[in-house]
């Protein structure tokens, strides 16, 4: 039993279980990661990270078989011969779609932390006082001034890029030097600015080491190349991720074990001390069930299995799952929507070009209902766009010198502008367990039943409306507007299910991230979250969990927990 025994368990090893780990263990306690995956080791697992294309097999592109077995996974924008070790295949962990919802995974030590697309915004004080002035979800217990400082705590840590643009829908933070626009983009950033006094684009904000600082390089972490091969992993650990900062920071301390192959299958409640006391897991090779003790308890296990361990947490005192009285585990579950995209062409600037491949885009924060509801649908979305040059003749037919010589000719200017829109968390939208299948380690599969709605359908189509206009406004021809009309699930930024809130009655986390109904389970990704904003939610993830993890710390030493 002591050996099975130690002050903190984290469930999952990505963004926010990386974090988790980090805080825990630097205030001295032990603590244990438990991870579903294989272990991963920044460098020595990265084996396709300086492949040059014609060395794979397929020349980087997927295979009509592979997209056959795997419809799903290989929708996702990252995915490709020489990432496909860091995505969970279609067939080796089913799950039940009751409404299509394309479920993107990654199951290794540092989870999707070394796959995500690094975009990184703070939250303002009008995403989080939202669901209360507009009457949706229910009120956030916290507001921007409660995670302020820990935004900066997580900023200065990771390496964030940006400028500071003194935006109160987008507040500034600790940034490293931002990276530049190239000449078309500043041309349309100055005609959109100056066309639109509510509307300001600005450089995008990115977790890249543009120019570390003595803390990133402790880390032993160097320069973002410019490379953007993010999702074979970083060698030079310009990124941002849990392989290359957070644990190895962990493991330093002395105080962290680290157990991949560990499938959890639930929380373990004693309704004496009306606490949790562990966690049962199955060994994911062995099929072995081992018990881990400890005092508290976080789970970071991405939102839909944050949800599905909770649910499976069944007890005598919590028969529908830990924690849920009030029915609502599982509900309210929100995500981004990304259907919308714009192309566009914009002639001259043809003796410029740029150096390098950028890891982010040129950004507008939200300009829809900031202030005050003004239009017929809930909320808004943020734009992000960008120009580029292709080939010349990359388009063409041809044979010989003069259609190799093209090929070395950069084309003419094209835009691409896109969406990211706040969906609003419905009851609605839920996920569930399977009464009957179950996965390879016997526990219940999930059920996803997750749709757009009207209000979605009008933000869509106000997106289109207005990045037309920004764009013909900017001087740019040939605009042409698409919907995807992708399911839900491929933004891979799935929220909601665990939400916070200041009622156990309609909530199941307090404004620490801690169970309204048992106390020393801590839920600090995306599964917590209230409602969704338009910003990427990731930064918002680190930050709560360091907050939550020093607040859990503090408890445990004056006895509290």
């Amino acid at each position: 039993m002591s050996s099975n025994t130690f002050d903190a368990i984290v469930i999952g090893s990505g963004i926010s279980g990386g974090w988790a780990a980090k805080e825990l263990t630097e205030k001295g306690l032990k603590t244990i990661v438990l991870e579903r995956g294989r272990d991963v080791v920044h460098l020595k697992d990265y084996p396709t990270a300086t492949k040059n294309p014609w060395e794979f097999a397929h020349r980087n592109k997927k295979s009509a078989a592979f997209k056959k077995e795997n419809p799903i996974v290989s929708k996702c924008y990252a995915f490709g011969e020489s990432s496909e070790h860091f995505f969970v295949k279609d067939a080796e962990h089913p799950y039940v779609q009751e409404k299509p919802y394309d479920w993107i995974r990654g199951y290794q030590v540092g989870g999707k932390s070394l796959l995500w697309a690094r975009q990184t915004q703070r939250w303002s004080k009008y995403d989080f006082e939202g669901p209360k002035r507009d009457g949706f979800a229910v009120d956030w217990p916290i507001r921007y001034e409660d995670i302020d400082a820990w935004y900066t705590h997580v900023e200065k840590f990771a390496g964030i890029s940006g400028n500071k643009d003194g935006l109160d829908t987008l507040p500034d933070g600790e940034f490293l030097p931002a990276w530049e626009m190239n000449c078309v983009e500043k041309e349309l950033v100055n005609k959109i600015n100056t066309s639109y006094k509510d509307r300001h684009v600005i450089q995008g904000r990115c977790a890249h080491l543009t120019k570390p600082n003595p803390v990133h390089l402790e880390q032993g972490r160097g320069q973002c190349q410019a490379r953007s091969l993010c999702e074979r992993g970083c060698p030079f650990g310009g990124y941002f991720s849990s392989n290359a900062a957070t644990l190895p920071w962990a493991q330093k301390t002395g105080n962290l074990t680290l157990r991949p192959n560990a499938v959890v299958h639930s929380i373990i409640y004693d309704d004496a001390t009306k606490k949790a006391t562990g966690v049962k897991v199955i060994d994911a090779l062995t099929k072995e069930e081992i018990v881990f003790n400890a005092k508290i308890i976080f789970v970071n296990a991405a939102c839909i299995n944050t949800n599905l361990i909770l649910l499976n947490s069944t007890s005598k005192r919590f028969p529908n799952g830990l924690g849920n009285d009030n029915g609502l585990l599982g509900k309210y579950i929100a995500f981004h929507n990304y259907r919308g995209s714009i192309t566009a062409s914009y002639e001259g600037h043809l003796d410029q070009y740029y150096y390098g491949r950028r890891p982010t885009q040129v950004m507008m924060p939200n300009f829809r209902n900031v202030h005050k509801q003004e239009t017929d649908f809930l909320r808004g979305y943020m734009v992000f766009f960008g120009a580029s040059r292709g080939r010349a003749g990359a388009d063409g037919v041809g044979v010989g010198a003069d259609f190799k010589q093209a090929l070395t000719e950069p084309g003419p200017w094209s835009i691409f502008m896109m969406m990211q829109g706040e969906t609003i968390p419905k009851e609605s939208n839920h996920v569930r367990l399977h009464p009957t299948l179950k996965d390879a380690w016997g526990i219940p599969q999930i059920v996803t039943s997750i749709d757009y709605d009207d209000n979605d359908e009008k933000l869509l189509q106000d997106f289109i409306k207005q990045g037309t206009e920004m764009l013909e406004k900017a001087g740019c021809t040939n605009i042409a507007s698409y919907d995807s009309k992708q399911a839900p699930g491929l933004d891979i930024h799935e929220m909601g299910g665990v939400r916070m809130g200041r009622d156990p009655k309609t909530s199941l986390l307090n404004e620490w991230n801690q169970m309204h109904l048992c106390q020393n389970v801590f839920v600090t990704d995306g599964a917590a979250m209230t409602s969704t904003s338009t910003q990427n939610p990731s930064l918002t993830f680190m930050a709560l969990t360091a907050r939550a993890a020093n607040y859990a710390v503090e408890q445990l030493k004056n006895g509290t927990l």
